[in-house]
């Protein structure tokens, strides 16, 4: 089992990862540069856009420093075009049984999304345990993760989907949440008009969140 904190050393304990949509794939090196000085390593590049692979390819090549991953993965043709073009890791927002064995195939780390508890209690029976929460605040939030570790201590989260600045604390504070995705420091606006430091500067409130107390979320790699 590989933990993504441990793909690069100034990755360990991030407590956020930055959910990208590229529209212009000439914005990702810029943009992966801000969050990365900001304190941001680890950047999801959701397969959104058209532009999506070619942001991941660039960032991979051009800034060494970043984790750069791939999310919205929903195939196993999606699984191969994202390691192809360089993404250390993959998220997806659900999983199937092909998509699952396609990430496992791919020799890099992954994190299955899910939203119930039989999803969980599946994945478990699978060898899983490393999960992404989605949609986080609208399938239950804080209250509904807290739930689950009682009766399922071993599973470990990163919720995403609606998560805050405001509310991410309360996330990071559960012995089930090991990180958490979020977009709050990517404003539209910012990306619009090309504010690097202002991005740089949201990245780095959000990287000064407390990380959480337990073993980070490991992205799982079979």
């Amino acid at each position: 089992m590989t933990s993504v904190f441990g793909l690069a050393p100034e990755a360990r304990g991030v407590p956020v990862v930055p959910v990208v949509v590229i529209e212009e794939a000439a914005d990702a090196v810029p943009l992966a540069r801000a969050l990365v000085a900001g304190g941001l390593p680890l950047i999801e590049v959701t397969l959104r856009t058209p532009a999506a692979l070619d942001a991941v390819r660039a960032v991979a090549a051009e800034v060494p420093e970043a984790v750069v991953g791939a999310g919205t993965v929903v195939s196993a043709a999606g699984v191969a075009e994202a390691v192809g073009a360089g993404a250390r890791f993959l998220v997806s927002p659900g999983w199937t049984d092909r998509l699952l064995g396609a990430m496992r195939e791919s020799g890099v780390p992954f994190l299955p999304g899910v939203s119930t508890a039989s999803e969980v209690v599946t994945l478990l029976e699978r060898g899983v345990r490393d999960m992404k929460f989605f949609p986080a605040e609208a399938a239950g939030g804080v209250p509904y993760l807290k739930s689950l570790a009682g009766p399922l201590p071993q599973a470990r989260f990163c919720p995403t989907g609606g998560v805050s600045l405001a509310s991410a604390p309360a996330y990071l504070a559960l012995p089930n949440v090991g990180c958490v995705g979020g977009t709050w420091m990517l404003p539209p606006d910012a990306l619009a008009a090309r504010d690097w430091a202002r991005i740089e500067a949201l990245a780095r409130g959000a990287a000064a969140l407390r990380a959480p107390a337990g073993a980070p979320v490991s992205l799982r790699e079979r």
